[in-house]
C-alpha cells in the first residue's frame, strides 16, 4: 500500500539491490536521471548509469564494445572532444570518486537495443531499470497534435518492456520543455491522469535544491556545459535553472537564444510511472518490435500517426 509519507517510486524500489538508470531518448538525458542515481546511492544500492547515445562511437577502441549494440565508456574512452555526453559524465564521477563507467548504446532499432539491456542485466545481476527521460516524450501516446521527438525514447521504452526478471519504471524530468518540439502538456497531464486510473502513476517528486542530490547534479551540469560549450544540454541547462529557483525567460546557452522560455518550478520535478503499464498505453509500440534501425521506427511512427484520429490540440487553461 502507497504512503503519503514514503514515495511510491522510493517504495518501488526498496527491495532493488542493483539499479541501471538509462537515459531513454539520447542526448544529455542520462543527467536528468543524476538526483535519483545519487539518493539511490546514498540508500547503498549499486547503480549503474547508460545512455541511448548521439556521440560518434566510431572513435571507441575495440575493447570499449562489449558487444556491437553495447558500449562501456570511460573517462579514458577515446573520442571526439566536442560532444560526447557519456564520456563527460565518466569523468564528472570519476571526479567525485564514484564508479565511473557509463554505457552507452548507439541509435539502433528494438532488437539490438533490447539485445544490449538483456547484457547488462546478466552482467550486473540487476534488479530494476529505470528509463530516464529528459523532458517529457517518453509519455507522448502517439495520438496527441504533437508528440516531439518520440523515435529514440519509444525504441527504449519497446525494448525494456520485452525485457523479463527485472522491475521496470519510467521517470521524466523537465515538464514543459518540450513545448519547443510541439508538445501540448495538457496532454501530458491527461496522460498521467490516464496511468492514475491504471495504477501506473507513480506521482510526482520535487528535487529540493539544498539537498546533496541537487547539489550534484547542478555541479555535473555546469561541468558538462563548460566541457561541451558548443553543445551544451538546452534540456538540463534549463531544467538546473528550475532547481536554482529561476523563473521565466531565463537563457543558460545561446542555443535558445531565439525561444521564449518557460523556466519554472515543474521542470525540477520527477513524473514517475510504471513502464508496463505505460507501455500498453503506445498503440503502435508492438509495430516497433522487429525493428533493428532508428530509421525504420522513424517510418513506423510516422505511418501510426497518419492513421491515428489525433487529439485536438489544447492548452493549459491556467
Amino acid at each position: 500500500m502507497s504512503s503519503l509519507v514514503v514515495p511510491p517510486l522510493f517504495a518501488r524500489l526498496a527491495g532493488a539491490e542493483r539499479v541501471l538508470l538509462a537515459g531513454a531518448g539520447g542526448g544529455f538525458d542520462v543527467y536528468a536521471g543524476l538526483p535519483l542515481a545519487m539518493a539511490l546511492r546514498g540508500m547503498g544500492k549499486e547503480v549503474h548509469l547508460a545512455n541511448l547515445s548521439f556521440s560518434d562511437l566510431d572513435g571507441l577502441d575495440i575493447d570499449d564494445w562489449i558487444e556491437p549494440s553495447l558500449a562501456a565508456v570511460t573517462p579514458d574512452s577515446p573520442g571526439g572532444e566536442g560532444y560526447f555526453p557519456e564520456r563527460t559524465l565518466a569523468r564528472w564521477l570519476a571526479a567525485q570518486g564514484i564508479p565511473s563507467t557509463v554505457y552507452a548504446f548507439p541509435r539502433i532499432g528494438v532488437q539490438p537495443l533490447r539485445a544490449a539491456y538483456q547484457t547488462l542485466v546478466r552482467r550486473h545481476e540487476l534488479d530494476a531499470i529505470v528509463l530516464v527521460d529528459g523532458g517529457t516524450d517518453i509519455l507522448m501516446r502517439g495520438d496527441e497534435a504533437g508528440v516531439g521527438t518520440p523515435e529514440e525514447d519509444m525504441a527504449s521504452l519497446a525494448a525494456v518492456a520485452g525485457l523479463s526478471g527485472v522491475d521496470r519504471v519510467v521517470v521524466s524530468l523537465g515538464f514543459g520543455i518540450d513545448a519547443f518540439h510541439g508538445v501540448s502538456h495538457a496532454d501530458v497531464l491527461e496522460n498521467l491522469a490516464a496511468l492514475q486510473r491504471e495504477g501506473g502513476y507513480l506521482g510526482a517528486l520535487s528535487i529540493p535544491p539544498d539537498s546533496p542530490e541537487a547539489l550534484a547534479y547542478l555541479d555535473a551540469v555546469a561541468h558538462a556545459q563548460a566541457s561541451t560549450p558548443l553543445r551544451p544540454s538546452i534540456v538540463n541547462g534549463q531544467i538546473a535553472a528550475a532547481v536554482r529557483g529561476e523563473f521565466g525567460n531565463v537563457h543558460v546557452t545561446t542555443r535558445t537564444g531565439d525561444s521564449e522560455l518557460f523556466v519554472n518550478p515543474l521542470m525540477a520535478v520527477y513524473f514517475t510511472v510504471d513502464l508496463m503499464c505505460l507501455a500498453r498505453t503506445v498503440k503502435y509500440l508492438d509495430q516497433l518490435e522487429r525493428t533493428r534501425t532508428m530509421t525504420e521506427i522513424a517510418y513506423a511512427i510516422e505511418d501510426y500517426r497518419d492513421l491515428v484520429i489525433r487529439r485536438p490540440r489544447r492548452s493549459l487553461p491556467h
